[in-house]
C-alpha cells in the first residue's frame, strides 16, 4: 500500500561539494596559470626593430622597393586632403599596415605574412573594406586593386616578398 521511499541526500551537502570542487579549480587554476613553463609552448616575445620599440612602417616599405623595384607601386590613388596624387601610400605601405594594425598578426614569422598574402588572394579570411588601410585618406578605396596586383604576382615573387619583409623587421636574426 504505501510506495517505500528512497533515503534522499542533503541538499545542503551537495551544494557545498560543487561549491568546494569550484573554489579549487579556480586555486590551481592560477597557481598553475602563476607557473613558468620555459620551452613549452610559449610564445616568444615580439620583435622590437628600433629602439622605441615601434616599427616605422614608412621606411620599411621603402626599404622594400628598394630591394625589390619591380614591385607595383599601386600609388596612383587620389588624395582626399590635397586632391593630388598620394605617391607616398603604396601597396606594400598597405599590406604592411594591414598586416600589423588591422589583423594585429607579428611581423618576424614568414607564416604571419603568408597568411597576410592568403588574405589578398582571397584564400584565407576575407578583406573588408571598411577596415581596409588607405580607405580614410584616399577617394577611391584601394582594396580591389591591391588585391589584383598581389594576385598578379607569382609564388616566387611572394616568397620573395615574405622573405624581405621578414629580414626588414628582424635584422638582426
Amino acid at each position: 500500500m504505501f510506495k517505500s521511499r528512497k533515503p534522499q541526500k542533503p541538499i545542503g551537502l551537495s551544494f557545498l561539494l560543487i561549491a568546494f570542487t569550484i573554489t579549487l579549480f579556480i586555486v590551481l587554476g592560477g597557481f598553475v596559470d602563476s607557473l613558468e613553463l620555459t620551452g613549452l609552448a610559449q610564445t616568444p616575445p615580439q620583435a622590437t626593430p628600433s629602439p622605441s620599440g615601434r616599427v616605422k612602417v614608412s621606411e620599411i616599405w621603402k626599404k622594400v622597393y628598394q630591394q625589390l623595384p619591380d614591385l607595383p607601386l599601386e600609388n596612383q590613388y587620389i588624395s582626399q586632403e590635397t586632391g593630388k596624387v598620394a605617391a607616398e601610400n603604396t601597396l606594400i605601405g598597405r599590406l604592411i599596415r594591414y598586416h600589423i594594425y588591422v589583423k594585429d598578426r607579428q611581423t618576424q614569422y614568414r607564416f604571419d605574412w603568408k597568411l597576410t598574402l592568403a588574405d589578398y588572394l582571397g584564400v584565407n579570411e576575407p578583406m573588408l573594406v571598411l577596415a581596409y588601410p588607405g580607405r580614410e585618406v584616399l577617394r577611391e578605396n584601394p582594396l580591389v586593386g591591391d588585391q589584383k596586383a598581389i594576385q598578379q604576382l607569382n609564388r616566387e615573387q611572394r616568397d620573395v616578398l615574405v622573405n624581405t619583409l621578414v629580414s626588414l623587421f628582424n635584422p638582426n636574426s
